[in-house]
């Protein structure tokens, strides 16, 4: 049985940009369980100088970067922020991964230049720290029935969320946004940051198949069930990735 009657829509912005660490993977697996169940899925690379329209995406993903791409990525974003906000709020799911993640916020500051300026859909922001997070990261998520969440993580900005923004992870193990609350990724609305790599998704289908049943309602304006899948491989590389130190 399957799922043929249904689609979505998802916009990958800058991948020109913002592309390190593998993290295309997300979108990868999004494609991969939404097709495995009948679901069909486009995908539109939105570039660096293109504008879209809103009411085409029902998804929307952002990658990470090193310094000099996000200066460029923020002022794409920057170009796109009104219309942005209008997706979120018609709640698309707006996912952002490690300096993507950053972006979605108020502002990044490095140790040394200017401040990078993010569109605001997360209320948070990232100033650069000393100190380089790098290792495993694992903790329950609230906003999945508090599923366990792992991921690797390596970054050096703090990230810090204040108003409605909560949390995405409450940590067990690893630094998550800036090693001293417990605290990794944030989420609003739809709206999801994240500094965690490996890619996240593949190793934590739960989380996969919630953003992706998000998307479906944002389009259909009601709940669509989602057929179970085999998850055999997956939950085996997420209980692989529980294990590491």
């Amino acid at each position: 049985m399957n799922q043929i009657d249904f689609s979505i829509s998802i916009a990958h912005l800058y991948p020109d940009l913002l592309n390190i660490y593998g993290d295309l993977g997300n979108i990868v697996t999004i494609k991969n369980r939404c097709s495995w169940r009948g679901i069909e899925v486009k995908i539109e690379n939105i570039k660096s100088g293109y504008r879209f329209n809103p009411e085409d995406f029902e998804f929307y993903f952002i990658g990470g970067g090193q310094d000099t791409q996000q200066v460029l990525a923020s002022v794409e974003l920057l170009k796109n922020k009104e219309r942005l906000h209008k997706a979120a709020e018609q709640n698309a799911v707006i996912l952002g991964i490690c300096g993507g993640y950053q972006l979605l916020g108020h502002y990044y500051q490095p140790l040394k230049g200017e401040r990078i300026e993010g569109v605001g859909l997360l209320d948070a922001y990232t100033v650069a720290g000393k100190k380089r997070f790098i290792g495993n990261v694992r903790g329950k998520c609230p906003s999945v029935d508090y599923a366990t969440i792992t991921g690797f993580e390596n970054h050096s900005g703090l990230t810090y969320l204040k108003g409605e923004t909560e949390p995405l992870i409450k940590l067990s193990k690893g630094f998550g946004n800036n090693g001293k609350d417990r605290k990794e990724g944030a989420r609003y609305k739809n709206v999801f940051g994240t500094y965690l790599h490996g890619p996240i998704l593949p190793k934590n289908p739960k989380f996969a198949d919630y953003l992706i049943s998000l998307a479906l309602k944002k389009k259909y304006k009601c709940e669509i069930p989602l057929f179970e899948l085999d998850d055999e491989i997956e939950e085996k590389a997420h209980s692989s990735s529980l294990k590491l130190k």
